[in-house]
Parts: C-alpha cells; structure tokens; sequence
C-alpha cells in the first residue's frame, strides 16, 4: 500500500511540475499571434514591440542565479508558489488598460519569476527523479511547450470572441497560472523539509560553470536555441502576414508549429531515452532547421507549411536537449542549479537581444530578408556549438 501511496505521489508530483511548466511561455508567446493588433492599437514602431519579447527573456537571464538562494532560503515548494503568484497577477493586470508601459512592466514581472522557476525546477527534477530525469524534463519541456501552443492557437480566439479586446485576450491566462498554483500546493507537500540546507551540497564541492569552457560552450547553444524560439514565436505571423497571409490565416500557422513543437517536446526525451547521443541528435536537427528556414525564406503555398513542420520538429528537441546538456555535466545537486543557472542566465540573455534586432532592421528596411538572414545564421551558429560540443 505504501508503495502505491508513493507512487500516486510522484504521479501528483510530475502533474504539478507539467502545469507549471505550463505557465512558462504564454506572458512572452501571446503577443506574437496579435503583433500587428498590438502595434496598430498601442501606435508604436516595431522595435518598441519587440522589446515586450525582449524584456522578460533578459529577465529570465538576469535572475536566473538568484535561484539558488531563494531555494535555499524559501524552499522549493514556498518559492515557486509565489513566483506563480507573481505571473498570475502580471497576465491579470493586462486586463486592466489599453497601455504599451503596463505591459513592458508586466512582461518584466513575468520574466522575473520565470527566471526563478527554470533552475528550481530543473535541480529538483534531477533529485526527485535521478533516474528517469530525461523523461521528467520531457514531460517539463512538454508542458512549456503545450503553454506556448495554447497562447499561439487561443490567444487570438479570445480576442476575436471578446470584440476585439486584446486585453482580456492577453489577461486571461491569469486562470492558468491561478490552476497550476493550487495544483502545485497540493501535490508539493513536504519540500521544505525535503530540500532543507542539509540535503544541499556546500558549494566548494560543486564546480564553478563559470570557469568551465564546456559550461560557456553549452551557455551558447542555449543562447543560439532560445533566441530561435521566441524570434520565431513573437515574427513568424508578421513574417506570413508580409507575405500576404490574413491574421486568422497566419496565427493559424503558427498554432500548426506550436502543435508540431509540443509534441515533440515529449516524444524527443522518449526517443533520447533508447537513442541517447545528444551529438547525433544535435547535428541532425541543425541540418534540418537550415532547410526548414531555407524554405520559408523562398517558399510559398505548401512549401511554407513544409517549413514551419520542419521549424516545429527541430525547436522541439532543441529546447529539451538544452535543458538536459547541464544536467549530464553535474555531479551532484549543487552543481545541477548552479550550471542550469548559469546556462540559462547567459542563455537568455543572449536571446533577449535578437527580437529587438529583428524589429530594427525591419523597421530600417521595411522587409524581412535581414529577419530570414538571421535565422539562418542562428542556425549555423548551433551547428557550430555542436561541432565543439563534440571536440570536447
């Protein structure tokens, strides 16, 4: 019976973790299916739009290290409950006013406790779970993924089911994070106790990633990763809009490339559970991303859905691959928060930059021949990454 009990318990434990993980994404995703409502509405240039991607992703690099002591000091079930709190009330304020300030505030809000949840979550992963972490982290990126697809495919439904109020549209994912806090208080119910200074490796045991070349290296792939994520995320409607696809038409498209990448999410750490080389898999998804990019640069009519399958299929392992790189270089738990702390930090920041480039060259140009230039180069930059990856 204990055993069962123990069970059901883990059960409970990764279904918390998955509706966290949920929460990830649609406070940064949801302005890109309404980029262009946004930017008629609030009357601002393109680069001032890119900066509500921007700004919580540099958020999400800049606290990132103040994880650890806030785990230490809360403990993890207290801590991430009350960055959950802290997202809720960012998504609810956008119900309050049409205003361009409000959002860049609560994109900052957002991305704060963003920051914080991705290494607590990622090292408790690895010490509830030190044998089927691959798995947990896949359910985790599953869930991030799943947020981001619900953000791109409902985001614009409710603000064409509200009269076109994009405020109600970007405020409702409030609910979400309101669910996913009172799951995670009933399934977490003893991790203070668990995960008290005692449990916790001193930090002269674990290595410095900041002094550790492999750890730089893996800090950049992430980096290289994530800014094709949330580039793809906040440009991709704009992008097929200039191509002369209608709003319903181009959200519609990137809904199919959230789905394609929320799959994948799961079935990528399933897979690198019997196929476990994550080289092989990373120089797999590089080549792939170059014709997927390659195509919806050129292509047209089919092939552009060719390119945003392809696009889904290699973010979806990208994304898990760059949560489990620091994973498989830590010895212990210390080394677990400190090395996903430092990946995801520099990571992130390094994204935060490229939205906010894309938004001024084609503000400065007027097209998006720069916009595919870079996606390009983001991807030669990973397959680069890997090659060094596999040197070492």
């Amino acid at each position: 019976m204990e055993k069962k009990q123990w069970r059901v318990s883990m059960v409970l434990v990764v279904v918390s973790i998955f509706f966290v993980a949920l929460n990830m994404r649609p406070a940064v995703t949801g302005i890109g299916p309404l980029f262009n409502v946004l930017l008629e509405s609030l009357h601002v240039s393109n680069t001032k739009m890119s900066y509500l991607t921007s700004i919580p992703v540099f958020c999400m690099g800049l606290f990132a290290p103040f994880a650890v002591p806030l785990q230490r000091k809360l403990g993890t079930k207290t801590a991430i409950a009350l960055l959950i709190i802290i997202i809720a009330l960012a998504n609810g304020l956008r119900f309050l006013k049409e205003s361009y300030v409000l959002l860049v505030v609560t994109s900052f809000a957002a991305g704060f406790a963003i920051a914080l949840i991705g290494p607590m979550l990622n090292a408790y992963i690895k010490r509830k779970f030190p044998n089927r972490f691959t798995t947990v982290v896949g359910i985790y990126s599953f869930g991030i993924g799943t947020g981001a697809t619900l953000s791109a495919a409902l985001t614009v439904t409710f603000y064409n089911r509200f009269n076109g109020s994009w405020t109600i549209a970007l405020g409702s994912w409030s609910v979400l994070a309101i669910i996913a806090l009172c799951i995670w208080i009933l399934a977490i119910q003893n991790e203070e106790v668990e995960l008290s200074d005692t449990d916790i490796m001193p930090e002269n045991v674990a290595r410095n990633p900041w002094k550790d070349v492999r750890a730089w290296t893996i800090l950049i792939y992430f980096g290289l990763q994530t800014s094709l994520f949330f580039s793809i995320m906040s440009w991709l409607a704009p992008m097929l809009q200039d191509k002369g696809y209608s709003l319903v038409a181009a959200s519609s498209m990137l809904t199919f490339m959230s789905i394609v990448q929320m799959v994948g999410n799961i079935l990528v750490p399933i897979l690198m559970e019997k196929w476990s080389s994550r080289i092989k898999w990373l120089f797999s998804l590089g080549i792939l991303g170059i014709i997927g990019f390659a195509l919806l640069w050129v292509g047209s009519g089919a092939l552009l859905w060719m390119a945003v399958l392809i696009i889904g299929v290699v973010l979806s392992g990208l994304f898990p691959i760059g949560l489990l790189l620091p994973l498989d270089e830590s010895k212990n738990d210390e080394e677990a928060n400190s090395w996903s702390s430092m990946v995801l930090s520099g990571g992130f920041m390094i994204s935060a930059i490229i939205p906010i480039l894309i938004g001024y060259c084609y503000d400065v140009t007027g097209n998006h021949s720069f916009t595919y230039a870079i996606f390009m180069t983001l991807m030669l930059g990973i397959v680069v990454t890997t090659i060094i990856l596999k040197k070492k």
